[in-house]
């Protein structure tokens, strides 16, 4: 992971030794207007700057990048036109996190850049140029964004945002290094190594239990789905303690490093994206690591299983009954729907610490995208923990959306020969909410929790778009971040 060198200038934009300065454009009903920022280059034009744009073809879109040559008007030698699209009253956030990164990726291979955007918001600004540069650690493709400096003005406290916004895109970054690692190199022993790394490079407590410590432990839906590798699993433990927290919060992600389906063996066509199953454990890891980064005044523990969900001679079947960790039953209906098994392991030993909450992060259900699509996360659990959840995704710009837990499914989970089935036993409907009465099944009485499905947002295997590219995206780490910093702001 490499990230452009980030400051704040108070040096005008105009006159500032740099390759390439950003400015923003707004879709107007009467044609493209220049956003906020942009009015002391503009002036160096001689106020022709939306004319030229025009005859450039720009139209202010969302997504628009048109680079024009400057011929000595501003001491850069180019202006990049970012696109904010239409706008009501003022840019939202989102939208100047999305032109800083399609600006980012516009700008590969520039050495020095400056920006306007950071004049309407520099949080989003800064978290949108760094995950717009992104390109993974594994395969960088050409040169990096060199640096970037962000014009004053976006109010008081911008070095302190700038070092914010730096440090939450850069946890996302560090999940998306994590997903795009291929599963010859990212396996449980060796996720488990990563993840030690990071977390003790933050300054946390790490655990790691192997197979043998698992086994003794009574970790059934881990050792079940893992069996059938030849790379046995591993469950981590991190813990950030501060003096005096102000709250406990249980962070939980699942990690499948592959996923085959086991014996319920999936389709070959795009099985390979099964590399990103373990991106929300990613996002737990490196959620963890930044609140203990930010100094938040919370207990942070992240409790996470990794495991390989292969086919073969010892590999868990269709009708075998595993013993949870914590004494419950479950029989296995279908070894594809692996990701609650380990989760269930999981969510019962983190609620061992008597969290005041517990937040679940799962790539776990194709029902999830035939509901919610590509970019949108379902949220489920205690209702208004839930929403309160789903309320900051949004608030960050990574949309998610509250989803019931319908008593009457529990039904559908019942099994005679063991507590619960691991999948419907009956009508083959509501797919995501089922997962999610599952795993309430584990979940401690009076422990406020939230599950969030991103089997879709997770990984784009579309185009880029904004400041999301291909692979994996880091969803939901800035979610989980902003409501870590909820409960260290308001319990």
């Amino acid at each position: 992971m490499a990230t452009p060198k980030l400051s704040i200038t108070k040096t005008g934009l105009e006159t500032i030794a740099v390759d390439a300065v950003v400015i923003g454009t707004i879709a107007g009903t009467d044609g493209i207007a220049l956003a906020p920022g942009a009015e002391a280059i503009d002036a160096a034009f001689g106020g022709r700057l939306t004319g030229i744009l025009t005859d450039l073809g720009a139209k202010g879109a969302a997504g628009e990048a048109v680079k024009l040559a400057t011929l000595g008007t501003i001491t850069a030698p180019v202006v990049l036109a970012a696109g904010l699209g239409e706008v009501e009253d003022a840019p939202s956030a989102e939208q100047v996190r999305r032109a800083s990164g399609v600006a980012a990726r516009a700008l590969a291979g520039t050495r020095k850049a400056a920006s306007t955007l950071s004049t309407m918001d520099t949080h989003a600004a800064v978290e949108g140029t760094i995950l717009g540069a992104y390109r993974p650690s594994v395969k960088p493709n050409g040169e990096a964004l060199g640096s970037v400096a962000f014009a004053a003005g976006g109010g008081t406290g911008q070095r302190a945002e700038l070092r914010t916004a730096t440090a939450i895109a850069e946890a996302v970054c560090q999940a998306r290094d994590l997903i795009n690692t291929p599963p010859n190199e990212l396996y449980p022993q060796s996720f488990a190594v990563r993840a030690k790394q990071l977390g003790e490079d933050a300054g946390m407590t790490v655990e790691v239990l192997d197979e043998k410590a698992l086994r003794r432990k009574g970790f059934g839906g881990i050792l079940g789905v893992g069996d059938g590798s030849s790379r046995p699993p591993r469950l981590v433990r991190m813990r950030y303690r501060p003096g005096k927290p102000k709250a406990k919060v249980a962070v939980v992600g699942k990690g499948i490093t592959f996923d085959t389906g086991g014996i319920s063996l999936k389709p070959p066509a795009k099985m390979d994206d099964m590399t990103s199953d373990m991106s929300g454990a990613a996002a737990a890891i490196a959620v963890a690591a930044l609140a203990t980064r930010l100094k938040l005044p919370i207990e942070v523990t992240a409790t996470v299983p990794m495991a390989e969900n292969m086919p073969s001679g010892t590999a868990y079947r269709p009708g075998d009954v595993l013993t949870m960790y914590g004494g419950k039953t479950v029989e296995v209906l279908n070894t594809d729907a692996e990701g609650r098994l380990v989760l269930a392991d999981a969510i019962v030993r983190a609620c061992e610490d008597k969290p005041d909450y517990l937040i679940e992060a799962a790539t776990l259900t194709g029902a999830q995208l035939t509901a919610l699509g590509t970019r949108t996360s379902g949220v489920m659990g205690s209702p208004e923990f839930r929403d309160r959840v789903a309320g900051q995704g949004r608030e960050v710009g990574e949309a998610a959306w509250a989803m019931p837990l319908p008593e009457e499914l529990r039904a559908d989970l019942d099994s005679n020969l063991a507590d619960l089935t691991n999948v419907s036993n009956g009508a083959k409907v509501a797919g995501m909410l089922l997962a999610g009465v599952f795993l309430g099944e584990f979940v401690a009485e009076g422990v406020d929790w939230a599950h969030i499905d991103i089997a879709g947002p997770a990984y784009n295997t579309g185009s880029p778009w904004g400041y999301t590219g291909k692979g994996g995206t880091g969803v939901p780490v800035r979610t989980m971040a902003a409501v870590l910093t909820d409960i260290a702001e308001h319990g």
